[in-house]
Parts: structure tokens; sequence; C-alpha cells
């Protein structure tokens, strides 16, 4: 089956640092695939490639067969991509269901004339809209407080509200970036656990985190980065292994 996901050779260089060098990796649908390494590896550069954020140095994005590289996030949003991001981005002044909402915004009609005057379509569409959102809140675990400004709201709830917001695009491929970041245990394991049912649906998920129990626990592939290179890529029991990756990440007591 082809990939959902082909990268292929991608490289980002800011001035004379070499911040990704020649990665390549795929990703099947419908599994969960990490990206880990050590502080300053390139993790959070290949996802702003990837999605986006950055134009490649070089190198190829393919998703569903087709050639993205360079596209920018909205073209990639139309074509399947959603992502969340390590610094939250969250629209303060919203109320949470309005910022679940957001995430739906290219479907909806654009029409000036339609939305001035209010049509009866508009406002049924707005009625599914609103509905929409409200099943996505109770699918991440946010069953109550829909109209709470964001701002009300706890750090952990805001990390799944942008989880919520980004599936409401109706994406194929997921890229989170550091959704268990600042969390305790009881919300790492709630996170993974959401992270896994998200796949079991059929959305794939790309993550980047830190949490190495969480990573191994629901990764069906992982790809470790070291200095913007690719060290390793396997299954959990292959890079908990590796020789190179307890030397260079894990640790030596791994």
């Amino acid at each position: 089956m082809p990939a959902l996901l082909e990268v292929t050779r991608i490289s980002k260089s800011f001035g004379g640092v070499q911040a990704v060098q020649d990665v390549s990796f795929s990703v099947q649908a419908g599994v969960v695939y990490s990206v880990i390494g050590p502080n300053g590896a390139g993790k959070t550069s290949l996802f702003n490639i990837i999605t986006g954020i950055y134009a490649p140095s070089g190198g190829e994005v393919r998703l569903g067969g087709e050639v993205v590289s360079g596209l920018a996030p909205h073209q990639l949003a139309k074509r399947g991509m959603a992502r969340t991001f390590q610094n939250l981005q969250i629209c303060m002044n919203m109320t949470a269901l309005e910022n679940v909402m957001l995430g739906a915004h290219l479907g909806m009609d654009r029409n000036f004339i339609k939305a001035m005057l209010r049509f009866p379509s508009l406002r049924r569409a707005d009625a599914v809209l609103r509905e929409r959102a409200g099943e996505l809140m109770r699918y991440v675990g946010l069953g109550s407080g829909h109209g709470s400004a964001a701002s009300a709201l706890s750090y952990g709830t805001l990390k799944r509200l942008e989880i919520a917001r980004a599936l409401a695009a109706r994406p194929k491929i997921l890229f989170l970036d550091e959704p268990a970041a600042g969390f305790n245990p009881k919300e790492t394991a709630e996170i993974d656990e959401l992270i896994r049912k998200i796949a079991d649906d059929g959305v794939t998920v790309v993550l980047v985190e830190h949490d190495m129990k969480m990573v191994m626990n629901i990764s069906d592939r992982i790809l470790v980065l070291n200095y913007g290179r690719k060290l390793a890529e396997g299954s959990a029991a292959e890079v908990r292994e590796n020789p190179e990756v307890i030397a260079a990440y894990l640790g030596k007591a791994a």
C-alpha cells in the first residue's frame, strides 16, 4: 500500500546552520508515528517544513502521492493536513466552542451577500457547525463548558481544545507538537488514550513528544533525529534497543 506521507531527503538551513539534513521517511495511513530526539535535534523544524511553515532548502514532501513541498498551510489543510503547536495557538477572546468552529473554516460558505443577509441556508450550516464542534469537544474529553471563555480554561483543557479544533478540519493526517508537554501522569495517560483513539478512527497521527513512556506505549513507528539527521527508525522495541539511540538520546541507563 502506498504511504500516506512520504518525506524524501528533506533539508533546511538557516544561514550556515543545518537544522534538518537529508531526512527521509514514510508514514502509512492509520498509524501513530512519533518523532523523537534531543533538544535541538530538528524535530519542530521538520514539522514546520512538512506543514508549510518553512519552505525546504532541498528534498520533497508527498501527501497521498501528490507533491506538496513548499505549499502554504491553508493549501495543505485543503489536502487533509492539520496540526497543533508546541506553544498554544488559542483565540483567548473567544469561547471554547467558537475556537473549535474555527477549525472548520475551510468548509464554510464565504459568500459575503449570504452572510450579510443571513440566508436560511447559512443559519442551518452554522447550526450544523456548532453541533459538530460540540461533538468534537466531547470526543476529546471536554464534555461541558462549551460557552466558557478560552481564557478561563486550564492549560490541559486548552491542549485538548487545540486537538478538537484541528480535527474540525476533517484531516487525513494530524501533526501534534508535544501534546503532553506540561502534563501530570494522569493527564498524559488520558492524552495517550485520545491519540490512540484518533488513529484507530482513521486519522493518521504524527507527533513530536519528549515523554518516552508515552511514545513507546502508543507509537507504531518511531523516527529518531540527532543534530538534524536521521539516526534511527523502527518499532518501539527496535528503537529502545538501538545502541546509537541509547547513547545519543535515551542515555546509557536505559
